[in-house]
């Protein structure tokens, strides 16, 4: 049973990644239906939430049938991540996850996010005070170093281990990477055979099938696996996984059906959380995926990225229901 403090997880936990733009409310919710066992907000700006900025203290929005979830901050101050985890502890999550792993240049080259990894020694000396700042488990999800010639990783999670963490999340690529080049795995297993390290180690990076799920889990002895871009357009995937682990036969494909009705409960709560305007435009980054490998399909999705209503994109969604009626999906 893996366990962060006492919440357990059971014996091989799916994470969601906590994604800017993508990991909020209605998406999550589509991912806790389809399999997902813990689930992290998107990045919060620590500054942004000791301002009261609208957009971040929007992003502290959890619910019960979410848990257990996490919310993550950022931030390159640590009296400023001392006082955004007090923030986000009164909010209610089950646990605070510190992003130590964000490569964009807005975050990384002011210090934050994987900007710290170039500077381990503040990275420990932040981790240890908000620790202290919060009564909840603290988590970190971060990358393997800057660069190739940074990589610290081991060093890294034996001391934030020794300041309090509960549980580390890896993305197996360095910020200098970004989302680019293979995923390199290797140093998950030598996490895993540093006798020091007993806290949850949960890989993450190039999870896009069953089958790779289950070769990196027995081939790296990771704990548990964090889910990013793969579950975008694509919830199903942590079921999926889940059944091939039990199985090791694949389920089938979702249907037409189950696209449509998940893209419908997607897109209505992304309208009735965030307002039609906004919950019609965050949501056109997600069609694409959930009707994916259907042929002659493109007007209907530039119908859906190009209307302005909800009752327009169902209208779309209502037509493709009958004119791809007869369409089988195959399992990737």
């Amino acid at each position: 049973m893996v366990k962060i403090g006492n919440l357990a997880l059971g014996e091989f936990p799916l994470l969601l990644a906590p994604m800017e733009d993508v990991s909020d409310p209605p998406f999550r919710a589509v991912c806790k239906e389809n399999g997902a066992d813990l689930m992290y907000t998107e990045f919060i700006s620590s500054e942004g939430l000791i301002r009261d900025a609208a957009k971040s203290v929007q992003k502290l929005d959890i619910f019960e049938y979410e848990r257990p979830i996490g919310i993550q901050i950022f931030g390159n101050e640590i009296e400023s991540m001392r006082e955004a985890a007090a923030i986000a502890e009164a909010a209610g999550p089950d646990i605070l996850d510190i992003n130590y792993g964000c490569p964009v240049n807005k975050v990384a080259c002011k210090g934050a996010g994987a900007g710290i990894l170039l500077d381990i020694d503040k990275m420990v000396a932040m981790t240890a005070e908000i620790v202290k700042a919060v009564k909840i488990p603290v988590t970190v999800k971060t990358r393997l170093g800057w660069d190739s010639d940074t990589i610290r990783i081991v060093e890294v999670v034996e001391r934030l281990q020794d300041v309090g963490i509960q549980a580390i999340s890896v993305h197996a690529r360095t910020r200098k990477q970004m989302y680019k080049g293979e995923a390199d795995w290797t140093y998950l297993a030598k996490i895993k055979e540093n006798p020091r390290i007993h806290i949850p180690l949960f890989g993450n990076g190039d999870i896009d099938s069953p089958e790779r799920a289950l070769d990196y889990r027995n081939r790296f002895g990771v704990d548990g696996m964090m889910i990013g871009r793969a579950a975008i357009g694509y919830p199903w995937i942590f079921n999926e996984i889940k059944h091939f682990f039990e199985t090791g036969e694949k389920l089938a494909a979702p249907d037409l059906n189950e696209r449509i009705r998940i893209t419908k409960k997607h897109l209505d709560f992304s309208v009735k959380w965030k307002g039609e305007k906004l919950g019609i435009l965050e949501m056109r980054r997600h069609y694409t995926n959930y009707f994916r490998g259907m042929p002659n399909f493109k007007p209907y999705r530039m119908q859906m990225v190009t209307a302005d209503t909800y009752d327009e994109v169902a209208a779309v969604l209502d037509e493709v229901a009958v004119q791809f009626a007869d369409y089988q999906f195959v399992a990737g």
